[in-house]
């Protein structure tokens, strides 16, 4: 029988189910554009005659994600201009483009790094380089398939909600 009571009890009590605990650190999810683009079919036919209709309906999915859960949601697509420039949508979303000679994923990185202290950070990349990168500043991360999978129930959730005021 192991005695609680001693010096380290508590922590030890305490290490087992503050993982359990979740966390009030604001969500935010940061998304690479581009890898989610040409990983989902329909944007990828989109995306090969008309690029900005796939950036557009990609934040539009995005929006309706960040409506339908807790996350702050920002997207970052690659640019050309000569400085990075934050579009903010009116929705809440923010539209990052990295500046001309620079990546999306370095815009990423600097994004994860400096809310990974003071936020529950997510990076949604299929870029395995980007993923590590992303853990290593503490961020989670996720793929396209996870990403589509909780656009769709965030979707789910939405029609519910509509479907439980109509009723009312």
């Amino acid at each position: 029988m192991s005695n609680h009571r001693g010096k380290g009890g508590i922590e030890a009590f305490q290490s087992l189910w503050q993982p359990l605990v979740p966390s009030m650190k604001p969500k935010v999810l940061i998304v690479d554009g581009h890898s989610m683009i040409f990983q989902w079919p329909e944007l990828a036919d989109l995306h090969a005659g008309r690029t900005a209709a796939a950036r557009d309906t990609l934040v539009r999915m995005l929006r309706d994600l960040q409506d339908g859960s807790e996350w702050t949601v920002a997207v970052v697509f690659d640019g050309k201009g000569a400085r990075m420039a934050d579009v903010s949508e009116p929705d809440g979303i923010h539209v990052f483009y990295s500046k001309s000679g620079q990546t999306a994923d370095s815009v990423i990185e600097r994004l994860a790094a400096k809310y990974a202290q003071t936020c529950d950070v997510t990076v949604a990349t299929d870029d395995r380089l980007e993923r590590m990168t992303a853990e290593t500043f503490g961020s989670m991360t996720m793929s396209s398939f996870q990403l589509r999978a909780e656009i769709t129930a965030a979707g789910e959730r939405i029609a519910a909600a509509v479907r439980k005021l109509k009723r009312s």
